[in-house]
């Protein structure tokens, strides 16, 4: 969870393309993968990857963890 999310939900927020109506500046998550991150088109898919990855082996920590004994 990210500020009240699923982490996967939260990423793909982040990454669609929106234009601000003020100043009608665009981002896109895509041009700035090509730009920035060494030339690499497939950035946004590696990020979704790794999110779930993560998530994936936090689900396995948590359950792997023991249950709480919290007296009232």
């Amino acid at each position: 969870m990210v500020n009240g999310k699923p982490a996967f939900e939260w990423v793909m927020e982040r990454q669609c393309v929106k234009a601000d109506k003020a100043s009608v500046i665009v981002n896109d998550a895509n041009r700035y993968a090509i730009e920035t991150a060494g030339s690499n088109p497939a950035y946004p898919l590696e990020l979704f990857q790794r999110v779930i990855t993560v998530s994936l082996e936090t689900m396995k920590i948590v359950r792997s963890l023991p249950a709480l004994d919290i007296a009232p």
